[in-house]
C-alpha cells in the first residue's frame, strides 16, 4: 500500500523550478557574472638586480601573483617566482624559470613598439610566449607574463596575466627598473578591469 504525497511536499516540489527559474533571469538580468573578479588597476614600479651581482640577499626575482620581489637563490623561494632577471652578454634578460632549470608555466610575451597602456590584453597566440631562454630587456617594449601555476578561488587550476614595460635598464650596475601591473582574475588574458 502505497502512502499518498502529502500537499506540502508537492507544494515543495512544484516551487524549486520556479525558484531556480527566477535566480537564473535575476543573474540574466543584471548581467553580471557571479564568478566574475572585481578589481581595480594598481599600476607599480620595482627595482630588480641581476643573478650576476656579486652581492648575496638581493631581490632578482619577481611573483607577479603575489606582487613581490624575490631572492631567487633562498630555499623558500623555490618555485615561487615568475621571472628573474640576469645579465648576458652585456644586456640585461629576463629569465622565466624554464631558463634556470625550474618547471613552470610561466613565460613571457615581448610586445615590440606597444606602450604600457595600449597593451589591454596579453596574446592568445602560445607560440609569442618564451618559457625556457633568457629574453633581452628593451625600451619600447612591453613584456606580457604568463603566471606558474596557482590555485584561485573556487580550486581550479589558475595562470594569471600581467604586464610590464622598463623604465631604466643598467646593464653596468645589474639593475632593472619596470612597472607593472596584475590581473587576479584566473585564466583571463584580459590586463585591464573590467568596466
Amino acid at each position: 500500500m502505497t502512502t499518498p504525497a502529502s500537499p506540502f511536499s508537492v507544494r515543495r516540489r512544484s516551487r524549486l523550478p520556479v525558484l531556480a527559474a527566477l535566480l537564473v533571469a535575476g543573474a540574466a538580468a543584471c548581467g553580471d557574472d557571479p564568478y566574475a573578479i572585481d578589481w581595480a588597476a594598481s599600476p607599480d614600479t620595482v627595482l630588480l638586480y641581476a643573478l650576476a651581482r656579486p652581492e648575496l640577499n638581493l631581490p632578482s626575482g619577481f611573483d607577479f601573483y603575489n606582487r613581490s620581489a624575490m631572492i631567487v637563490e633562498d630555499a623558500n623561494a623555490t618555485g615561487q617566482w615568475d621571472m628573474a632577471v640576469d645579465t648576458r652578454g652585456g644586456k640585461i634578460v629576463l629569465l622565466p624559470p624554464g631558463a634556470l632549470g625550474v618547471s613552470s608555466k610561466a613565460a613571457v610575451a615581448a610586445l615590440r613598439g606597444r606602450t604600457f597602456d595600449d597593451v589591454t590584453e596579453a596574446p592568445a597566440d602560445t607560440a609569442q610566449y618564451t618559457s625556457r631562454a633568457p629574453v633581452p630587456v628593451e625600451m619600447g617594449t612591453v613584456y606580457v607574463w604568463r603566471s606558474r601555476q596557482n590555485y584561485g578561488y573556487y580550486g581550479t587550476s589558475c595562470v594569471y596575466y600581467s604586464k610590464m614595460e622598463p623604465l631604466v635598464i643598467d646593464p653596468a650596475g645589474g639593475t632593472l627598473t619596470f612597472v607593472y601591473d596584475a590581473s587576479p582574475a584566473c585564466n583571463d588574458r584580459s590586463l585591464i578591469p573590467p568596466k
